[in-house]
């Protein structure tokens, strides 16, 4: 896309959701063109194409070490996904079930959990209608969000993960491992039980298989949700991508 003068332009690696309401592994921007002319000169297309290769060389590189293979492209717009074990929230036995994958780092999961989440807990999960799933997919270029992950189980081995939840989402500029603890307090728990619990590798494998699970049907920004029926541990449904208002929601659930 390419507007005129003092507009930027957003390119997306074909690799990654591309989205402009959600937190993806990487984008650049361009510099308008001087004189305010729309046309790309040659040079410009040329540094661009560069520039993508050399995103995708970086994108390659961390899917290697990942263990799996480049997904296809294009944004996916089912998906199935195992929550056996998982935490939720609202009725075992609501119709409908909502997968979350988040990063506490990343600012448009704050933008839903602060604008949509209430207005969704409100109607449809404390009316029994919508059990909501919490998976995790730390972004590898949020430092502190696995952690942070770590902290939400740590604080839900005393039954206060959707608590700690809230206030990571709040805090996203301090979360780093010194700083978690202090959130803690805040929910009153045994912060011997928390920080004993936060030092180890706990809930670690976890957390990563979260994130595994979303790579492997195409979900690389956060936030993103599965929708579906809620029938035995494995829901297929629609995808959601990015903090979209409570109309889609809205259509999706119903």
């Amino acid at each position: 896309m390419i507007k005129h003068k003092h507009t930027v332009f957003t390119l997306y690696p074909c690799l990654l959701l591309a989205t402009v309401l959600c937190c993806t592994p990487f984008s650049m921007a361009a510099e308008p063109v001087a004189g305010g002319d729309a046309a790309i000169t040659q040079d410009t297309a040329n540094a661009i194409l560069k520039e993508l290769r050399e995103i995708r060389q970086v994108l390659e590189k961390i899917e290697k070490q990942g263990g799996r293979a480049a997904q296809r492209p294009g944004k996916p717009t089912t998906a199935s996904i195992s929550i056996k074990g998982r935490h939720t929230l609202g009725a075992e036995d609501a119709p409908v079930t909502v997968v979350e994958f988040a990063d506490y780092q990343c600012p448009f999961c704050l933008r839903f959990a602060k604008n949509t989440f209430p207005l969704l807990k409100q109607k449809y999960i404390d009316t029994g209608k919508v059990r909501w799933v919490a998976l995790n997919l730390p972004l590898p270029f949020h430092k502190d969000a696995r952690k942070a992950a770590q902290a939400a189980h740590c604080a839900g081995e005393q039954d206060r993960l959707w608590e700690m939840r809230d206030v990571l989402f709040k805090n996203p500029q301090r979360l780093t491992t010194e700083q978690l603890p202090a959130h803690a307090e805040t929910l009153s728990l045994d912060m011997d039980a928390f920080n004993e619990c936060l030092q180890s590798d706990r809930h670690l494998a976890e957390i990563d298989q979260d994130a595994k699970d979303a790579n492997a049907v195409r979900l690389t920004g956060t936030p993103s949700f599965i929708i579906g029926k809620s029938i035995g541990d494995t829901i297929t449904g629609q995808v959601v991508i990015s903090a979209q208002s409570m109309n889609t929601f809205d259509r999706a659930i119903n």
